[in-house]
């Protein structure tokens, strides 16, 4: 994508995330379904999980909080001067 719309107009953020730390936070009872096979080809589950190879930033998700990881992408959004 990165190619296709211009380095200057793409930004990659992973937001990294153990699985289980993801399964404890569902409200929805989601990966409880995917894992019982409910849900078909739930990403990381019964489907494979490709991270990005080169991500502009990258957020441990389990480690940071929400605000901190917010500022760590405007910050970002403000070097590449889109904002």
């Amino acid at each position: 994508v990165r190619d296709l719309v211009g380095r200057e107009k793409f930004i990659e953020v992973y937001v990294k995330c153990p699985l289980h730390v993801c399964a404890t936070r569902d409200l929805k009872g989601i990966y409880k379904k995917a894992e019982q096979g409910i849900i078909q080809n739930f990403t990381g589950i019964s489907a494979p999980y490709e991270p990005p190879e080169n991500p502009d930033l990258v957020i441990q998700s389990d480690e940071i909080e929400a605000t901190i990881a917010a500022n760590q992408v405007v910050d970002l959004i403000r070097r590449y001067k889109i904002i």
